[in-house]
């Protein structure tokens, strides 16, 4: 099944690379990766996106932090920080500081357990360069695997016991078992290869299906638990980046960058009611000592 979305975008903003959209359970949060920029969207459909802090790297993507009001952990630069409401950035670690190529985190999201993920890519997108980076509660950054190219997600099911992982670069997105106790992956096997783009941001709806944004071909994709696609959802752009569900409604970011004529709408952030909600997006969970 196919359904054709909306062919204009109410909101004003264009961002350049808009990524990590995320249903906080208070509010919609998303960042604009290349300006370094975390952006809240208003519950009025129409008003401008709002600047909730500015970086001086790239930002790839946040997560709440459990009873600590408005601050964030966040896959940044080369590394992993936390954004206090100050704006004061206390860094965790920066894991690929160093590294033979020119380095930035990407995607990013915390999992049931309260862990959060992180990717990182090199800035030109080198076969292989990138890793997964998981921060546990007591602050501890571990590099967890390697080898990838463009990380995106990862994405978990309701009870913690599976990551979905992109390799956008590759096409593919691996399924991985989890053990929610230790935060530790088992082997991956292939879930979903994607022959005309690439996958990007993903959600888990309450189902268990995978929504994928999938780079380059205007489209959002619902695949059920075995692989299956179920429907796709058309855009009037070409590069959707980002996937939220907010309840039964779908957000979806999308990318100016590396466009020679971007479009009017390109960059621009859309909506679209389905008939199978989500669940807000897990919070960090830290130990107390870390600050």
């Amino acid at each position: 099944m196919t359904t054709v979305v909306r062919d204009e975008a109410l909101r004003p903003d264009r961002l350049e690379l808009g990524e990590g959209i995320r249903w906080t359970g208070s509010g919609i949060v998303l960042v604009d990766i290349l300006t370094g920029r975390l952006l809240a969207a208003p519950e009025d459909p129409t008003a401008p996106l709002r600047e909730l802090a500015r970086l001086s790297v790239p930002l790839g993507a946040v997560a709440p932090v459990a009873d600590r009001p408005g601050t964030w952990i966040a896959a940044a630069g080369t590394g992993i920080c936390l954004l206090t409401p100050d704006g004061t950035q206390s860094w965790l670690a920066r894991p690929e500081d160093g590294a033979p190529l020119p380095m930035r985190m990407n995607d990013a999201a915390t999992d049931p357990s309260g862990r959060f993920w992180a990717g990182s890519m090199a800035y030109d997108a080198d076969e292989g360069a990138g890793s997964l980076h998981r921060v546990d509660h007591d602050g501890t950054v571990t590099r967890v695997l390697d080898g990838i190219t463009v990380p995106n997600g990862p994405a978990f099911t309701a009870d913690g016991t599976t990551m979905y992982l992109a390799d956008s670069a590759r096409g593919i997105v691996r399924r991985y078992p989890v053990d929610p106790a230790t935060g530790e992956l088992g082997a991956p096997e292939p879930f979903v290869t994607v022959d005309d783009g690439s996958p990007d941001g993903m959600t888990v709806d309450v189902e268990g299906a995978v929504w994928i944004a999938v780079w380059g071909t205007g489209t959002v994709r619902r695949y059920l638990p075995a692989g299956r696609l179920d429907r796709t959802l058309r855009l009037p752009v070409s590069q959707p980046a980002g996937v939220c569900l907010r309840e039964d409604v779908l957000h979806v970011t999308t990318a100016r960058v590396g466009l020679t004529a971007p479009g009017p709408l390109d960059g621009a952030l859309f909506t679209a009611r389905v008939d199978v909600p989500g669940t807000p997006a897990a919070a960090y969970r830290p130990s107390p000592e870390v600050s």
